[in-house]
């Protein structure tokens, strides 16, 4: 393999989050404003190789030394914790309707096995960043018509997406992305026609409100 070859490697969920520990800690550190940690942070979340990794840190003291070495990543840095999220049990809420009007499943929740949403002339959101998981492998049945759907999962989660779109379409871009031990597994299935089924990674509310308020102590 030569170097050159080495940026089009692809990344690991881990290596995301060892970046994403980077930035965190440049945050706190000082060396990164709020928007400037958010704009990277989502960067981080969205690159697919080494190449698309190196760049976000490349200024900051942990980065500097070519991919896919360790110097991208923070030594030790630990993945989420998922002990006491896969709950079991029926889930909260198994299903929601939005005809010309909207639903939200979103906070702290509990994700069935299988959940159904229809938005039709509407629009939903399914946001699993705060929920628990009522098994280890669930499954969102999304049926959007002239509407959209969007899932939030949080970093670590892998997505699956299986869904049918008929001049409309599924997001892929969070498929691929392989979930760190213990996370659940989120696989998105059902028909879009003329709409939509969005996917997002992003982080918890508790993680980003932690971090302002971090920051704010600095600056304080």
């Amino acid at each position: 393999m030569t170097d050159d070859s080495v940026p089009d490697l692809r990344a690991s969920d881990a290596d995301r989050e060892r970046v994403a520990e980077i930035l965190r800690d440049a945050l706190a550190e000082g060396r990164l404003d709020m928007a400037e940690f958010e704009e990277r942070l989502d960067a981080t979340y969205q690159a697919r190789t080494y190449g698309e990794l190196a760049p976000i840190t490349r200024d900051l003291p942990a980065a500097g030394v070519t991919a896919p070495s360790v110097s991208l990543t923070k030594e030790g840095a630990a993945g989420p914790d998922w002990s006491g999220r896969i709950v079991g049990g029926e889930g909260s809420s198994t299903w929601a309707v939005a005809v010309m009007a909207g639903f939200q499943r979103k906070g702290h929740w509990t994700m069935p096995r299988r959940f159904t949403c229809l938005a039709l002339c509407g629009g939903g959101e399914i946001d699993l960043r705060e929920a628990t998981f009522a098994d280890r492998e669930v499954e969102i049945n999304a049926i959007a018509i002239m509407g959209g759907i969007d899932v939030i999962v949080p970093p670590g989660v892998e997505v699956v997406v299986r869904g049918i779109g008929v001049m409309g379409g599924f997001d892929h871009q969070e498929e691929g992305v392989p979930g760190v031990p213990g996370a659940p597994r989120v696989i998105i299935t059902g028909f879009a026609l003329w709409g939509g089924v969005g996917v997002q990674r992003k982080l918890t509310r508790a993680e980003k409100r932690r971090l302002r308020e971090e920051r704010r102590q600095l600056d304080g």
